[in-house]
């Protein structure tokens, strides 16, 4: 029996993962518009994977005899340039193409950092309570008493205006959100039978926090990463715009609003493009963050 054991367990861990991909994919399958999200979502992925083959232009390639082209189907239009050009000649969906890689990293550094800052925080706050819960929390509360946008411009005037602080100063707002989570799981699961079982069978608090709470604790930070993500990606923006995240010629979505702003009236192509690359891809992943949030909550499954 001692012989055959594990290899009749491996199956049945096997089988079980298989049925919990199941019950994951049924419920959010259920969600049409989650499904729609996850699609829009994948296919503005591999646009950004593949942007060196698709894009029709370089990113910062002019072309100066095509200045404020309109898109193909306008008066005018050339069929070169589908989605008209900029200012200098640039092919705007060219730089909509390549823009979409800076959102994608934006949104996954971000999350990244905001994540695993937040939720070791949130697991020492919540395991270890005391002064140590409530110097992190109320170092917490005081972030969050600023509102984001303004605290992320302030931070990144503070450190200079780029890309990289953008993210620095978008990360550190977020962060809140992930450690006030984490905290509140954590204190919920620590006083459960199977962490007591673990800690009278000798497990240190290291162990205990990483390896025995944080597996149940990480549903609804899944959910809170991909809500978090659209977030970014519009602050990112929003920073760019402001002329305090992203700086020309990068084709960052915000940047191209901001440098576009002056030709509103004339040449509408410049501004709407843009925004409606934001709007599509930040709609998609909210969309696809409440499929995730009905499949991986409980009390919200349906029967």
């Amino acid at each position: 029996m001692a012989v055959t054991a594990p290899a009749n367990t491996a199956p049945r861990l096997e089988g079980g993962r298989k049925a919990l991909l199941r019950e994951f994919w049924f419920y959010f399958s259920e969600n049409r518009g989650a499904v729609i999200g996850m699609w829009v979502f994948l296919f503005v992925c591999a646009v950004a994977i593949l942007a060196d083959l698709i894009a029709p232009h370089g990113a910062t390639e002019q072309y100066r005899e095509a200045l404020l082209q309109p898109p193909f189907w306008q008066e005018g239009g050339d069929a070169r340039f589908l989605l008209g050009t900029d200012a200098v000649g640039r092919d705007i969906l060219s730089r909509l193409i390549y823009g979409s890689r800076y959102s994608l990293f934006v949104g996954c550094i971000v999350v990244s950092g905001a994540l695993a800052v937040g939720v070791v925080l949130g697991l020492f706050a919540g395991y270890a309570g005391g002064w140590i819960d409530t110097v992190i929390m109320r170092v917490m509360d005081i972030i969050l008493a600023f509102p984001s946008l303004l605290l992320a411009l302030v931070l990144v005037a503070v450190l200079d205006p780029s890309l990289t602080n953008a993210m620095i100063a978008i990360a550190i707002v977020q962060q809140p959100h992930y450690v006030r989570l984490t905290r509140a799981a954590v204190m919920s699961e620590k006083n459960r039978d199977y962490v007591v079982a673990a800690k009278v069978a000798g497990a240190r608090s290291g162990r205990l926090m990483f390896q025995t709470i944080l597996p149940n604790c990480l549903a609804p930070l899944i959910v809170q990463a991909a809500l978090s993500f659209s977030t970014a990606i519009l602050d990112a923006a929003a920073l760019g715009f402001l002329g305090m995240g992203a700086q020309p010629p990068t084709p960052e979505w915000g940047t191209m609003l901001a440098e576009a702003r002056e030709f509103i009236l004339r040449a509408w192509w410049v501004v709407t493009m843009p925004g409606i690359a934001i709007l599509v891809t930040v709609l998609a992943i909210n969309l696809m963050g409440d499929g995730l949030r009905d499949a991986l909550d409980p009390k919200l499954k349906r029967s």
